[in-house]
Order: C-alpha cells, then structure tokens, then sequence
C-alpha cells in the first residue's frame, strides 16, 4: 500500500488507545434529587461517575423503581472488553508493519463486528436492567419499564436520561472511519495499479 493509506490505517489503530484513559458512554439522570444532573461514565474496564459517590446515588434512585444495582464487579464484559481491545490494536500493528492491504480489509470487519456485538450487548444490558424489575420496589406503575436510552433524551417518571457516546467512543468510531478510508483508498490504489500494468 502507499504511504497515505497506511498512516490513516495506523492513526484509526492508535486511535483506539484513547479507550484506554477516556470513557466510551456517558449516561446523564436529572432528577429532582440532582436538578443539575448526575453522571455515570462507563468506561472499558469500570463504570465511574462524577465522583466517588455517583453510582451510589444512581444505584438509590433505582432501587425505587426496583431496578437492580449496578454492580461493576459482576459485569463480565469489563473484563473482556480492554482484552479484546489489546488484541484488536496488537493486529493492527501487525499489519500495517507488514503493509498488506488483505490485512486492512480483515482489520476493518474485525473492528466493525466488534463493535457491533459491543453496542447490541450495551442495548441488552439497558432492556435488561430497565425491564426486570423487582416486584417488591416501593414505586410500581403497571406496565411501566425504565430502559435507559440507547442514544438521545427518554423521560421515565421525574428522572430524564440522556446516553451518548463519550470521548472513548468517538475516537472508536473515529477509528473506523479512518480504516474505512484508507481500505478505500488502498482498493482504488489496486485498481489503478492493475489498470497501470494492463495498458
């Protein structure tokens, strides 16, 4: 491959360090408790907030509700997922040392698909927590569920939650962008070589 395909493809895998020391999703609960809004940060290996105290007081707000705590320990994916992430990065590297393009392409669908499986796993971990509730909670209103947003505002009772994509989920999805572009760029580059070597 030539020189600018390569150095977007590198750039999109350095890209994904940032997933490393920023959160991938912030969610925001305003409450008549917190009028100015509480946020909770996930992150690839932990869930935070704004400070030491924030998942507590999210945890409180739904124990109302009857929605189980979020407990970080028992969430198996912030486990696997800084795994997942190394080895997506390690592969990266791999191949833009070795500059093949079949490299690029494989690259590019191992990071969409994993992507992918990440956001549907976010959307079942959301109905999950926002649909099983406990029967015994101390505010109940039939056939009223409490999911999270997946992106955007939803208003569940007097709590508004907003979920958006953190500065570590941008720079994921700067990520393919950049992989989609250079694998662009490397196929046209084949093609005009192709054309090249045949007139």
């Amino acid at each position: 491959m030539k020189v600018l395909p390569r150095l977007l493809w590198l750039t999109a895998v350095l890209s994904l360090l940032v997933m490393y020391v920023a959160p991938i999703w912030r969610i925001t609960i305003e409450a008549p408790q917190y009028p100015g809004g509480i946020n909770m940060y996930i992150y690839i290996d932990k869930i935070g907030g704004d400070n030491k105290h924030t998942l507590q007081n999210i945890n409180i707000l739904n124990h109302y509700i009857g929605m189980r705590p979020i407990e970080p320990d028992s969430i198996p994916e912030l486990r696997i997922m800084p795994v997942v992430i190394g080895i997506i990065i390690g592969l990266g590297l791999l191949g833009v040392a070795l500059n093949r393009r079949w490299m690029l392409y494989s690259w590019l669908a191992i990071l969409v698909i994993a992507g992918t499986i990440g956001l549907v796993d976010f959307w079942l971990w959301e109905y999950d927590y926002g649909h099983n509730l406990d029967p015994k909670a101390p505010i109940k209103v039939p056939g009223m569920t409490y999911q999270p947003p997946f992106l955007g505002s939803k208003v569940l009772l007097n709590i508004v939650a907003t979920s958006y994509p953190a500065l570590g989920g941008i720079m994921a999805g700067v990520s393919v962008a950049l992989a989609s572009l250079a694998a662009f760029l490397a196929f046209r580059g084949r093609k005009r070589s192709k054309a090249l070597n045949y007139a």
